[in-house]
């Protein structure tokens, strides 16, 4: 459309909405209402979970069954799409009081999320178990992305960007 007046307009959230990420027939929001909120383009449908701490993040899976929600409370969740069921819950980072990013690797085995503390944090997505602490600097990490088809990660802080290739990462205290 030419014109200037939106298409349509979403506005089910009751605060500021966090992070939007789109699939080829879903969008995917995170509110500070503390919802995660999925829209089924196709079926007209909402889908909506509560999640009680404020989102900051989130992302749909590769395989497209999950979603996962980074909140305020320090804890990732991942949620089964369709049921909204809660599939696993992961805890170690620090995120209190910014806007931090949260991923899946790129075959889905691992969920990471950007740190108040200066690091970046990956567990294990079917045990839970932390997988890594990867040190990036001093400052907080606010922003992660996986390469979509290599083993790579970006991850800003301080000013800077910085380029993980997947044979570099480095549990935090191992040497190089």
């Amino acid at each position: 459309s030419r014109r200037p007046d939106p298409v349509q307009v979403l506005d089910e959230a009751k605060d500021g909405v966090s992070s939007v990420k789109v699939s080829d027939h879903e969008i995917l929001s995170g509110s500070v209402d503390g919802r995660v909120r999925r829209y089924d383009l196709r079926a007209g449908q909402l889908y909506s979970d509560y999640v009680g701490s404020p989102i900051t993040s989130v992302c749909f899976s590769k395989d497209g069954q999950c979603a996962l929600a980074a909140s305020l409370d320090s804890t990732l969740r991942l949620l089964d799409k369709e049921t909204g069921e809660l599939l696993g819950e992961y805890t170690g980072h620090r995120s209190t009081a910014y806007r931090l990013d949260c991923v899946l690797s790129e075959q889905d085995t691992h969920v990471g999320s950007a740190s108040e503390d200066g690091n970046v944090y990956f567990w294990d997505l079917v045990e839970g178990s932390l997988a890594l602490s990867l040190a990036v600097g001093r400052g907080v990490v606010q922003s992660l992305a996986f390469h979509p088809a290599l083993p790579c990660l970006l991850a800003a802080t301080e000013g800077h960007v910085q380029l993980w290739r997947e044979e570099t990462f480095q549990p935090e205290g191992d040497a190089a």
